[in-house]
C-alpha cells in the first residue's frame, strides 16, 4: 500500500489501519528501563500524591 493510500485510509477513520501493520515484529525504541531510588521529603511527598490523585 502507497502511503498516499495509507493517509487517506486514515484521515477517513472509517477503516482500522492496525490491520496494515505487522504488529509482532514492533519494537519500543529508547524504551529501556533504569530502577532508581529517590528519597522525598514527606511534605513534597503528600503533595505529589494529591496531584497525582486529581489526574486520576
Amino acid at each position: 500500500m502507497k502511503a498516499t493510500e495509507l493517509d487517506k485510509k486514515f484521515d477517513s477513520g472509517e477503516e482500522d489501519i492496525l490491520e496494515e501493520f505487522n504488529l509482532s515484529t514492533v519494537k519500543k525504541v529508547n524504551h529501556q528501563q533504569k530502577r532508581v531510588n529517590i528519597d522525598f521529603p514527606i511534605g513534597s511527598l503528600k503533595l505529589l500524591i494529591k496531584k497525582l490523585t486529581e489526574l486520576v
